[in-house]
């Protein structure tokens, strides 16, 4: 009995050490570094940090894309009619998109907030802000991203990484 009791704990030990061989530590210290700023805005506009932190390591890669690098733009959110400041010239969809270009990362992050609180997005507020996997769905349904699979990429980034904890701190204590 003793001997199997062991064999399961060094099992379940091997398991999660594979798990956290899977975390890339610049993925955790974008976490760490954003996770406050996030939390910040969930507070002020309703966005889970779960999703706006999964959101910010998938689009940026974990801050490390032109975009992030070169614009402050963590979210690959584009020029639109509303927007009359700067912007960064990348091919995506089309040749030379045009990305937005913050001052600094909480420019970009309080921008993402007030982006998804127009009225394409509305349903994702009607939403608990702890259902990370609804609101991941609801803006593949409301046009954020045209990858099929962006949901499931954000769905697997809060798993692995446990983001949906900073959707349930209290910050103001």
């Amino acid at each position: 009995m003793k001997r199997r009791l062991s064999l399961m704990a060094l099992c379940m030990l091997s398991l999660c050490c594979i798990a956290q061989q899977n975390r890339s530590a610049a993925y955790l210290e974008y976490i760490a570094t954003y996770a406050p700023m996030a939390q910040e805005q969930m507070r002020l506009h309703g966005v889970p940090a779960s999703i706006t932190l999964a959101q910010g390591l998938e689009e940026s890669g974990a801050g490390q894309s032109m975009l992030a690098i070169k614009a402050n733009n963590h979210f690959g959110i584009k020029v639109n009619e509303d927007w009359h400041g700067p912007y960064v010239l990348r091919d995506d969809d089309r040749p030379n998109d045009k990305f937005r270009k913050y001052d600094d990362v909480k420019d970009c992050f309080e921008d993402h907030s007030r982006f998804l609180s127009r009225p394409r997005y509305e349903s994702l507020f009607r939403l608990d802000k702890t259902d990370y996997k609804g609101w991941a769905e609801g803006l593949r349904r409301c046009g954020y991203a045209t990858n099929p699979a962006y949901p499931q990429k954000l769905i697997r980034l809060i798993e692995l990484y446990d983001l949906q904890q900073y959707d349930v701190t209290d910050i103001t204590q």
